[in-house]
């Protein structure tokens, strides 16, 4: 196994495009690390300069102990796993899945061995005599990774291997990959635009976007503290809702009386001071706007809610109710402004019509909400995320 690190990593092509800009990047020994990011973030280019398949403009990479900045893809003792598989279409699956080891000149009897071992964890052993195409496409997965396993590399890199499947088997492959990464113990770079493959799979995840690194932490810790808007509104399904309000401190970061509150639209939601206490710098932000983010799990409908009072209260008009059984989503359009959100593509804003921002809550099942209709959400303030409106940084100590 090996360490993988990324020292200041740039990709810039020779018409002049820089797809990957400084990129820092300290991979432990068998961690799963994922990169996630819309596409065109430079995720892939990454690992692919990782494999060797891109050069490195400027910058160090290492695996191990050797900088391998360049060495040849064959010898940096890396296995990659790619999006379409890429099987051998005229050969079985003992052949598909032991062909690397056969260039190697490695001895029949430990091919042998290795794929035998390998088709027992991917419980392949019964279509070792088939061909690629009288496989599903989960099992067609399996072989592509049974390939990698075989050759007991250092390192293991993916690029999003489980695009090509539907839903139900992408939910199954993803356990499956990661028992057995965890069971092997291998360095593993996964990559994905898919955020709950990132959140489900990875030790750490790693945010890009336009070729920048974003941030990198635990999944929980990206959802929980989310360091800009961009990660605030990629982590997390539906996205998280962005208003803007203005801070109004008072006492409250002096004397912990609770008196701190953003006043959204026409009405103001209290800041508890445990949370005021989290970000004690909103106190530069007095009688000023600040981006307030609040996911749609942290909404509730107040009639199912009745234990919270109107501190903690947002009238809505409700739009659209879809029922999921465990819980109904809702898409709201609350009285507020509405801050400019950075896209690919220029700038665009959530602004429903005139300054009205629409919303999703996430609400209980028991709700009885109507489209059309007015109604009240209840805000778990203690939750509330703030953000400055010029850097999009979070707001914090």
């Amino acid at each position: 196994m090996a360490t993988v690190v990324l020292d200041n990593v740039n990709k810039q092509y020779a018409n002049g495009f820089h797809a990957v800009h400084d990129l820092d990047l300290d991979i432990k020994d068998s961690e799963f690390l994922v990169l996630v990011g819309p596409s065109g973030c430079g995720k892939s280019t990454a690992l692919r300069m990782v494999a060797g398949l891109e050069s490195i403009s400027s910058g160090t990479l290492t695996i191990g102990d050797r900088v391998v900045n360049d060495v040849h893809p064959k010898d940096r003792d890396i296995a990659f796993v790619f999006q379409n598989y890429a099987l051998y279409p005229h050969m079985t699956v003992r052949d598909n899945i032991g062909f690397a080891l056969k260039l190697r000149h490695t001895p029949k009897a430990e091919i042998d061995e290795r794929v035998s071992e390998a088709a027992r964890l991917l419980e392949l052993t019964s279509y070792l005599d088939r061909k690629p195409g009288q496989l599903s496409g989960g099992q067609r997965q399996r072989v592509a990774m049974g390939r990698a396993i075989v050759r007991r590399p250092q390192v293991f890199l993916m690029d999003e291997p489980l695009s090509n499947l539907d839903a139900k088997l992408r939910v199954q492959m993803r356990a499956e990959i990661s028992r057995l990464q965890h069971n092997l113990g291998v360095t593993t770079i996964y990559v994905t635009h898919d955020q709950t493959e990132a959140m489900t799979m990875g030790d750490r995840v790693a945010v890009l976007s336009d070729g920048y690194l974003q941030q990198i932490d635990t999944p929980q810790n990206l959802y929980d503290r989310p360091d800009n808007v961009f990660v605030a509104t990629f982590i997390g399904s539906p996205q998280m809702n962005l208003v803007l309000g203005t801070v109004d401190v008072g006492d409250g970061g002096q004397d912990g009386s609770g008196s701190a509150g953003v006043t959204i639209g026409s009405h103001r939601l209290e800041i508890p001071p445990e949370r005021l206490a989290d970000s004690p710098r909103l106190a530069e932000y007095e009688g000023r706007d600040v981006i307030v983010g609040i996911r749609p799990e942290n909404l509730e409908d107040a009639a199912v809610d009745k234990g919270r009072d109107a501190s903690r209260s947002l009238p809505v008009r409700v739009l659209l109710r879809e029922g999921l059984g465990s819980e109904v989503v809702v898409h709201a359009q609350l009285d507020a402004r509405a801050p400019a959100i950075r896209a690919a593509q220029g700038e665009r804003t959530i602004l429903t019509e005139g300054d009205a921002v629409g919303i999703i809550a996430r609400l209980d099942p028991r709700t009885t909400v109507a489209m059309d209709q007015p109604a009240v959400f209840t805000v778990e303030v203690e939750r509330l995320h703030f953000f400055d409106p010029d850097t999009r940084l979070a707001i914090r100590g």
